[in-house]
């Protein structure tokens, strides 16, 4: 049943860098469904990705983003069960015209959970790999995808450089909740003090995960995951309620090869890579990335990436690392709607 959303306040346009930019005038119906797609797993067996699959209503854009959450998170952290209008980037890019794919990476939410430690980065890319394969034939709501941007978050941003280095198969990527040169001190405490194995978890215990997936402890992800002074309290209680588990060996991997040593050299195609200002696990002092704006953050990032990237980069103001469920997220999307347009040529009326 579609969903209804408030209506769009957007009565005029404006004319930026020559380009006319609309916004949907009227009340948008939106389409959300959920289905589970066939990849190879770790050994080379079947497996499934599970998705949710969100459009507006009518005409199928010929444009599909694919969304892939990072560690400890699934696809809700795209579509947060908590005041949508205003945190779910699945909900806000349909109100605008756009189609969105969000992924439970293998191992979390509706996706296969296989044995962890084969499942590295390798796989995790393939399987991405694979999924967008389904959305280019069309095996996604009957809408064969003309175009198709990869759009990572934290631990999601390693796996979706490497996938597009490896397969060169998408026309643009978002990398969020990353840079090169994370803190490690930020890192090996959140990792010490706020991992445990999911097993030993209230919530995911019942899963029957092996004991190299991993989760954070209760109550840990406010002070790794969110600038609290920039966030309602209730999405941090909707987060902690939706969290998932993570393969701490394939996290490894991705840190390693998909994130410090960079696999985003081989990115041929323009890249958005947005931050919070906030984030202590890749930004400040230890991190040696001064996150206070775009202008200050993309001389640092540019060396890992080609000319071809024509690198963006965005920083939201006040925002901890999980910037999407920040109280004002919603300009971190509409910056990414303007990437999207100048960059990629992804436009909607």
């Amino acid at each position: 049943m579609p969903l209804k959303l408030a209506a769009v306040v957007a009565a005029c346009c404006a004319l930026l860098g020559g380009f006319l930019v609309a916004a949907p005038a009227a009340a948008v119906e939106i389409r959300c469904s959920d289905l589970d797609l066939p990849v190879t797993g770790p050994l080379g067996g079947p497996a499934t990705v599970h998705g949710r699959f969100c459009l507006p209503e009518g005409p199928a854009p010929k444009a599909v983003q694919l969304l892939v959450h990072g560690g400890t998170y699934n696809s809700a952290y795209w579509d947060l069960p908590y005041d949508p209008d205003r945190y779910s980037y699945q909900r806000d890019m349909a109100k605008h015209g756009y189609a969105t794919f969000a992924a439970d990476q293998l191992g979390s939410g509706g996706s296969s959970k296989p044995f962890s430690p084969p499942l590295l980065l390798p796989v995790l890319a393939r399987s991405m790999h694979e999924v967008i394969g389904h959305l280019r034939a069309g095996r996604v709501g009957g809408t064969p995808f003309e175009k198709v941007v990869i759009v990572g978050h934290s631990v999601g941003s390693g796996i979706v450089a490497a996938e597009a280095s490896t397969y060169q198969d998408v026309d643009g990527v978002i990398l969020t909740g990353v840079t090169h040169l994370p803190s490690v001190p930020a890192l090996t405490l959140g990792v010490a003090l706020g991992l445990q194995p999911a097993f030993a978890d209230d919530k995911l215990g019942s899963v029957g995960s092996d004991p190299l997936y991993f989760t954070t402890r209760p109550g840990a992800r406010a002070g790794l995951f969110y600038a609290t002074e920039n966030t309602d309290p209730r999405v941090i209680e909707a987060d902690e309620a939706t969290k998932d588990q993570v393969a701490v060996l394939g996290m490894g991997t991705v840190a390693v090869f998909g994130i410090v040593l960079p696999a985003t050299k081989a990115i041929r195609v323009p890249v958005f890579q947005a931050v919070g200002e906030k984030d202590i696990l890749f930004c400040g002092l230890f991190a040696l990335r001064d996150c206070s704006s775009a202008e200050t953050l993309r001389p640092a990032e540019a060396p890992f990436y080609r000319p071809e990237a024509e690198l963006s980069t965005y920083v939201l103001s006040g925002a901890g690392h999980s910037l999407a469920l920040h109280r004002n997220a919603s300009q971190y999307r509409d910056a990414t709607r303007v990437w999207l347009r100048d960059k990629v040529g992804i436009a909607v009326s």
